[in-house]
């Protein structure tokens, strides 16, 4: 595996966080506006998310370049965003948009739930080599984690099918990060119960 280039910390957050900010930009500039193409009226939801498909890819190509490496989720989130978003915009249907946060929040609690199964932490497999803890502290972690994930699906199912579309786009954008951003942070007194000198996780990774 490619070692990664360390780069400057707020362009990094800026090349992963600016899309979903940029489409929450977008839609709230465009949500009254409609584009006729080819017959067919395209609302601001549906135009928003043919700017975002491609902004995503740049920034994602981007962040590959100047790092050297690509995570797998980075390009399981792009898969599906391309794939929804191009259904989005060919049946000219915002559903299918909404439904891929669903779809990608469920899958990571499928994957971690597997792990979990077969007695593994596939979370560790993901962030070990940047956080040396014990495996006990990676399997609490990890079932924590696909809680999380389950609750954040069945949220936005929820949210998507009940409340008004520019609700759905504010909670997506802030509210199901956030939650996962202090969701991760409340696991620091987890993290340094089980952590691991350094010299020690490249052992137990040996």
């Amino acid at each position: 595996m490619a070692e990664e280039r360390q780069i400057n910390p707020w362009l990094k957050n800026g090349l992963e966080l600016g899309p979903p900010i940029l489409f929450f930009i977008a839609y709230l500039r465009l949500q009254e506006t409609s584009v006729s193409i080819g017959g067919t009226e395209y609302e601001g939801f549906i135009i928003a998310t043919a700017v975002f498909v491609p902004i995503l890819l740049t920034t994602t190509a981007i962040l590959w370049k100047l790092t050297g490496v690509i995570s797998r989720i980075q390009v399981f989130t792009a898969i599906l965003v391309v794939f929804f978003g191009a259904l989005t915009v060919w049946f000219n249907d915002p559903r299918f948009f909404k439904m891929k946060t669903t779809i990608v929040y469920a899958f990571f609690a499928l994957m971690l739930g597997i792990g979990l199964a077969q007695g593994k932490s596939y979370l560790k497999f993901l962030m070990g080599d940047r956080l040396p803890m014990a495996d006990e502290g990676w399997m609490i972690m990890t079932k924590r984690l696909a809680l999380a994930f389950v609750a954040m699906a069945v949220a936005n199912e929820i949210v998507w099918r009940t409340q008004s579309e520019q609700f759905w786009v504010t909670f997506e954008t802030f509210g199901l990060p956030i939650f996962l951003f202090a969701l991760i942070m409340t696991q620091a007194p987890l993290i340094e119960r089980f952590s691991l000198a350094e010299d020690e996780g490249e052992d137990d990774a040996a």
